[in-house]
């Protein structure tokens, strides 16, 4: 990943295929997704100050099962957008007077983990 700057940074992450593995909570007979490698490592190297917003296509049923999992695997979030349609998210955002870049998008393989970021 390219070098950030010093501020308080807002992180949109995916959970399907980025935290836990794709679309498990559908066919999870034990209750437990399979947190993918990296991710515990990664958030934890994310600075308490910054922001954490999940965001996934799960249907808002599933929120207290996923607030649970999330939980159990010691995964902090501050907010957690459901509902979401399955195509692209697109961010976009202005570029600081000084120059600094204020959008930066990061595509990984599904399933894979954050080891790698």
């Amino acid at each position: 990943m390219k070098k950030l700057s010093n501020l308080p940074k807002t992180w949109l992450i995916d959970i399907d295929g980025v935290i836990f593995e794709h679309n498990k909570y559908l066919k999870n007979d034990e209750g437990r997704e399979k947190l993918l490698p990296g991710v515990k490592k990664f958030f934890d190297s994310i600075p308490k100050d910054d922001k954490i917003i999940l965001l996934s296509a799960r249907s808002k049923k599933w929120k207290e099962y996923t607030v649970k999992q999330l939980r159990n695997s010691k995964v902090r979030c501050d907010t957690i957008i459901f509902d979401l349609p399955v195509g692209e998210r697109i961010l976009i955002n202005d570029i600081k007077s000084g120059g600094l870049k204020t959008a930066i998008a990061i595509n990984i393989k599904r399933d894979k983990g954050l080891v790698n970021i």
